[in-house]
């Protein structure tokens, strides 16, 4: 387990340059959340590229505290695709 607020702490370190950076808790028992992140880092790469540029950041979290993460990822373009269509 891990609390919401570290973890969100990890993440905006990582993603310093994130427009958007939201994290639910999913269960309660803080180790099933759900992210969306839009960050400029993410452009030129695939999804799974990206999700995979979120694990890195969070290292040995993902062997344990964090059991399971739903993952949103988008450069802000494609975000502002997504909410705009």
């Amino acid at each position: 387990m891990i609390e919401p607020t570290e973890l969100e702490r990890i993440l905006r370190a990582a993603f310093a340059d994130a427009s958007v950076l939201e994290l639910k808790d999913l269960t309660g028992t803080k180790d099933h959340y759900e992210a969306t992140i839009v960050s400029p880092q993410f452009e030129g790469l695939s999804r799974v590229a990206q999700h995979q540029a979120v694990y890195r950041a969070l290292g040995e979290l993902m062997k344990g505290p964090v059991h399971a993460l739903a993952l949103h990822t988008f450069t802000p373009s494609s975000y502002a695709k997504r909410r705009i269509g």
